[in-house]
């Protein structure tokens, strides 16, 4: 007889029938046990509300508006000082050479601007130091002044 015969007997026999009895064992305990929610199911949230914090960003020791600037007193900006515009057609660029004179619209002596990022901020008049150039600020734009232009240039 071969073991695939379904007469076949012998010690394996006795091993089956222990395993069956404890399948049989362990599906009776599964189907008797309470049924607990599946894996893929879920459970409905519960809500709870709490009383939200929050954090206090003011800086301690400082007014609130100095401890702002503070912030941006490292960022880098472009400062220009212009003495004067003037519009060439290309044709006179060209036939520029050393010594050459272009006229400004700004006339000697009057204020120069100075721009910082390309918005006015100030004026004021060349000033010769150590051998170096400078300018002496001699008016300072108003902020409301600085907004009046701003909302006209937009």
């Amino acid at each position: 007889m071969t073991p695939d015969d379904d007469t076949f007997e012998g010690p394996a026999d006795d091993e089956q029938d222990a395993m069956a009895a404890e399948w049989a064992a362990a599906l009776a305990e599964a189907s008797s046990a309470p049924a607990e929610p599946a894996a893929t199911e879920i459970a409905a949230p519960v809500e709870q509300v709490s009383t939200p914090t929050f954090t206090n960003f003011a800086p301690t020791g400082t007014s609130g508006a100095q401890g702002d600037i503070n912030l941006i007193l490292d960022i880098p900006v472009q400062l220009t000082v212009e003495l004067g515009r003037t519009r060439i057609p290309i044709k006179n660029i060209l036939q520029l050479a050393q010594g050459s004179v272009v006229e400004l619209d700004a006339l000697a002596g009057e204020p120069m601007d100075v721009l910082v990022n390309g918005y006015l901020i100030a004026q004021g008049e060349v000033v010769v130091v150590n051998d170096k150039f400078g300018i002496r600020l001699t008016d300072i734009v108003t902020p409301s002044e600085r907004m009046r232009r701003l909302s006209k240039g937009a």
